[in-house]
C-alpha cells in the first residue's frame, strides 16, 4: 500500500447515527418494532430480540433507550447492577448470574432487553431453573433484510461516513451484494477506502471494481 493511501484510510472517521430518525421499518423488523412499542407492557418484564450480526438489534436497542432510560450492562456481575431498566448486547453471562437478572428484572418491576444472534430459548444451558426462565420469554426474531431495508441500510452506512452516493450505486448494491447487513457494512467500508485512495467518487463502475465484477457489461 503506498503513503498517500495508507494516509487516507488513517484519516477516517465512522459515526453511526443510532436515533429513531435513522431506522427504517421493513417487513423485516416490524414485529421487534411493534414488541418494543409495547413496552412496559412485556411478559415477565423482559423482552428477546434475535438476529444475525449487523441487523440493527442495537440500534433498535438505542431507540428503546431513549424511552426508557435504560442502561447497557456488559453482564459481568450482579454487583454492578444499575437501578432501572436494563439492556443485555450480545453477552451470555454465567448462568447462575442471568438467572438472578431475570429474577432481579421481576422483583423490582424493571425492564430486561436481550439481544443475541439466537432465541434465548435455544441457547445451550444445564441450570434447569435458568432454561424453564429463557423457555418463557417473549422472543421475536429481526429476519434478513428485504430490497427495502437492505438500500436503507447501505445509505445509511455512506451517510455515516458523510459520503453521497448516487441513487443507481444503492441500487446497483442491492442486487450485487450477500443479503446481510455485514454484507451492507463491508461493501461501504471496503468504497470509502477506495474512493479515498483513487480520488475518484463512488460510482457503479468503481463498484464493479471493488466487487470483482469488472467483466459485466455496463447498465
Amino acid at each position: 500500500m503506498s503513503e498517500p493511501e495508507q494516509l487516507a484510510l488513517e484519516l477516517v472517521t465512522v459515526r453511526h447515527a443510532m436515533d429513531a430518525a435513522d431506522f427504517v421499518v421493513s417487513g423485516s423488523n416490524r414485529d421487534a418494532v411493534a414488541w418494543l412499542d409495547r413496552w412496559p407492557d412485556w411478559p415477565g418484564s423482559a423482552l428477546a430480540i434475535y438476529g444475525p450480526p449487523g441487523c440493527g438489534k442495537t440500534h433498535l436497542a438505542h431507540v428503546w433507550q431513549a424511552r426508557s432510560e435504560a442502561h447497557f450492562w456488559d453482564g459481568e456481575s450482579l454487583d454492578a447492577l444499575p437501578r432501572g431498566n436494563l439492556i443485555l448486547d450480545g453477552a451470555r453471562p454465567p448462568e447462575e448470574t442471568l438467572f438472578h437478572l431475570i429474577n432481579h428484572a421481576r422483583a423490582e418491576k424493571i425492564s430486561l432487553l436481550i439481544l443475541d444472534r439466537e432465541a434465548p430459548a435455544r441457547w445451550n444451558v444445564r441450570l434447569p431453573d435458568l432454561a424453564s426462565r429463557l423457555a418463557a420469554l417473549a422472543a421475536v426474531p429481526v429476519l434478513p433484510p428485504d430490497d427495502t431495508l437492505l438500500a436503507a441500510v447501505i445509505a445509511k452506512h455512506f451517510a455515516d461516513r458523510q459520503l453521497a452516493v448516487p441513487a443507481e450505486v444503492v441500487a446497483y448494491l442491492v442486487r450485487a451484494i450477500e443479503r446481510s447487513f455485514a454484507a451492507a457494512a463491508t461493501v461501504a467500508e471496503q468504497l470509502d477506502h477506495a474512493a479515498m485512495a483513487r480520488l475518484a467518487p463512488i460510482s457503479v463502475r468503481l463498484v464493479r471494481e471493488v466487487l470483482g465484477r469488472t467483466s459485466e457489461s455496463p447498465d
